[in-house]
């Protein structure tokens, strides 16, 4: 089973990167770009997982998966 993360804007300010249904960030950054690097460093390191990277509003921009896929796109 996949591991998920979020990058999200952090309630204190800065952003954060936590594991989904985590009870506390797992990385806390004045940056998007830094909370995101260090979410990702997290994920490869965990195997299979994989990071859902938030908007400043909420809504999902990107996602990454690393590891195994099971269910890796066509063509």
């Amino acid at each position: 089973m996949k591991k998920k993360y979020h990058v999200t804007p952090h309630p204190d300010g800065g952003w954060q990167g936590k594991a989904e249904k985590g009870q506390r960030a797992s990385v806390v950054a004045d940056t998007k770009a830094e909370a995101k690097k260090q979410t990702i460093d997290i994920a490869k390191n965990n195997g299979n997982a994989q990071v859902i990277i938030h908007k400043q509003d909420g809504k999902i921009q990107t996602e990454h998966t690393y590891g195994n896929d099971p269910h890796p796109p066509k063509g």
